[in-house]
């Protein structure tokens, strides 16, 4: 079997946890020796749909009619699509009727967690869901003093600071305006924002929490694989504010780099990563504020290797099993 990995408008989604995914695909599928492309003029057995925009619907359309498989990897709801993007709210339904429509073409639905899938199955979805992770390379993404030495040199570090970063788009789904809040309570630490978002596509209380100017306050930008591994080697806390994921595979980054992890406590992670025994997590900014001092400086108890082992599950190499178990009953 031969997988197309349909790669169509991946300028869109390049820079973003999709794009990571497909890139993760590809060497899941590598990794389970099963041959795949990304170049829909080549020959396939079946193919992989990551985005719900209309061309994928086209090729799912002209897949089904060479009597080819189609794979719909969910990675939108209109839960994590609310409190994104300029006007999100309102054509929020609007999305859910889309992607409803896009996820029933296929003849399989992937998501990454049973979360996203028990928000699936209320979208009164016609085909089979299956709960998958994106996956987590943890021979790449894990601590290296090197790395960690790149990052501190590059942004002028000095070995008793302490860093702490985020990651992902500049919207509010992501906790942006709460990590520059706390970054003003907490001017003894130093806050890194990796990644971006066109400022036309962002609402008006974004921009002004990315402009406030705070000397602890960063935005480097979007850096690449490599230079986001040296941060999370480099850093001493990953504060992951979202309010709504259907994973989250900087999580899995942060994780298997063995960074202490704080998190909002939102329904996603309640039984998978336990407070105080793989990560620590809040629901305010006063509670953010404490345990973000008390991680720092190290009057709590350090997870780091806890949290290490549960990413394990995760990793490429199990993802691939189990991607394998999903065709042998459903694609033959």
């Amino acid at each position: 079997m031969r997988i197309l990995i349909y790669s169509g408008l991946m300028r869109i989604v390049a820079k973003s946890g999709i794009g990571q995914a497909m890139r993760q695909q590809q060497e899941t599928l590598a990794l389970m020796n099963m041959p795949s492309t990304m170049d829909a003029r080549e020959s396939y057995d079946a193919v992989h749909l990551n985005t719900i925009f209309p061309d994928s619907l086209l090729i799912c359309w002209r897949a089904k009619r060479q009597g080819k498989k189609v794979v719909y990897y969910a990675h939108s709801t209109m839960e994590d699509f609310r409190n994104s993007f300029r006007g999100s709210n309102v054509v929020a339904p609007l999305f859910k009727r889309w992607i409803t429509y896009c996820y029933n073409s296929g003849d399989i639905i992937i998501t990454p967690t049973g979360y996203s899938k028990k928000l699936l199955e209320g979208y009164n979805l016609k085909r089979p869901v299956y709960s998958l992770s994106n996956g987590i390379d943890t021979e790449f993404f894990r601590p290296e003093e090197s790395a960690r030495q790149r990052f501190r040199s590059k942004y002028g570090l000095q070995p008793g600071d302490k860093a702490v970063i985020s990651v992902g788009h500049y919207i509010q789904r992501k906790g942006i305006t709460d990590f520059v809040t706390l970054a003003g309570l907490l001017p003894e630490y130093q806050f890194y924002w990796f990644g971006y978002t066109n400022p036309n596509l962002i609402p008006r209380e974004v921009k002004q929490a990315i402009s406030r100017k705070l000397p602890n306050l960063h935005f480097p930008g979007y850096v690449d694989r490599q230079e986001l591994r040296d941060a999370y080697s480099g850093s001493d806390l990953f504060l992951f504010l979202s309010h709504e994921e259907t994973e989250g595979i900087v999580l899995l980054e942060a994780l298997a780099s063995q960074v202490p992890v704080l998190l909002r406590d939102i329904p996603i992670y309640a039984e998978w990563l336990k407070e105080g025994e793989t990560v620590y997590k809040g629901r305010t900014i006063s509670e953010f504020r404490e345990k973000i001092a008390a991680m720092l400086e190290r009057r709590l108890p350090d997870l780091t290797e806890r949290g290490y082992q549960e990413v394990l599950d995760n990793d490429l190499k199990e993802v691939g099993r189990r991607l394998l178990a999903i065709y042998e009953k459903e694609l033959n």
